[in-house]
């Protein structure tokens, strides 16, 4: 097994060094939306952004009103992992877990290399966990953690893991939410209440043959969550055809959830390697920014 030294030099000089120029220079305006922190209510005045009025005290004084919000000078970030049993799978460069790893050595570099702080949950469970810290050793304890971590429980984990977060967060935080969002129904409410305190950007971690059965005939197929086999002939095109089908549906509902939630989804595969997908990413939320700046 690869140590976390090796892995946090090796996403040093093939990730983070080549995101270097692209990303560190606008790293809170990529990342962060505005503060949550209202310092006080005050008159509107021409110039005043519209987003910021507060509809609430504007009717009661019958004149308008503005939210002014107090800049916040120290950024937390938190990564929210899944650990469950589905997350130990991958035909292609890793297993899913291993691309969640990854990802955390990442966002942790980043963060310390801008002296911010970074904590880890683990989910299902509570004992996965990691108080927010800055620095590279904390960034090493965080993969170390997640290398040792057990998978365990199953897909009803996930919102029982985003109300555990919604309770232990007490302050405005960057939410990283790592999963392959292979989960139960329950989870879409405990999200959107997570994400309208919290700035929460969805990691979906996929794996090419979870898109696709395979025709190599007939397969014992195993539910890792749940221990439950199934014989499948994957020959039978109408089988082939089922399952495309289902996997499409249970994708366009995770892609509705998040975005009734306001939450924004970096795609990752176990097929590929983190840079060009962040990158993309990165565009979008720049380009998003700008289009938001331009409407208010």
């Amino acid at each position: 097994m690869e140590t976390p030294e090796s892995i946090l030099r090796r996403l040093e000089f093939k990730v983070v060094r080549r995101l270097d120029g692209f990303l560190f220079g606008d790293y809170t305006g990529v990342f962060y939306g505005p503060s949550l922190d209202l310092a006080e209510v005050r008159e509107y005045q021409p110039g005043d952004e519209v987003r910021r009025i507060d509809w609430n005290v504007t009717a009661r004084m019958a004149r308008l009103f503005v939210r002014q919000y107090r800049e916040e000078r120290e950024l937390t970030a938190w990564l929210l992992v899944d650990l469950s049993p589905s997350m130990a799978f991958g035909t292609r460069r890793q297993l899913k877990r291993e691309t969640a790893a990854e990802f955390a050595g990442v966002a942790g570099y980043i963060a310390a290399r801008h002296g911010d702080k970074i904590g880890l949950l683990g989910f299902p469970g509570r004992d996965v966990y990691v108080p927010p810290r800055g620095g590279r050793v904390h960034v090493l304890r965080i993969l170390n953690t997640l290398q040792q971590a057990a998978m365990r429980g199953d897909g009803r984990g996930l919102g029982e893991g985003l109300r555990q977060a919604a309770r232990a967060l007490k302050r405005r935080s960057l939410v990283f939410l790592v999963s392959d969002f292979l989960a139960a129904d329950g989870w879409a409410r405990p999200l959107q209440e997570l994400a309208r305190r919290h700035d929460v950007i969805a990691v979906w971690i996929t794996d090419p043959a979870e898109h696709e059965l395979p025709d190599v005939g007939g397969l014992v197929m195993r539910d890792p969550e749940s221990g439950q086999e199934l014989w499948v002939d994957t020959a039978d095109p109408r089988v082939r055809s089922a399952y495309r089908d289902l996997v499409t549906r249970q994708r366009e509902q995770v892609a509705t959830t998040l975005r009734h939630s306001a939450v924004d989804a970096l795609m990752l595969s176990t097929a590929d390697t983190l840079l060009q997908p962040l990158l993309q990413f990165i565009t979008y939320r720049r380009r998003r920014g700008r289009w938001s700046s331009a409407g208010r």
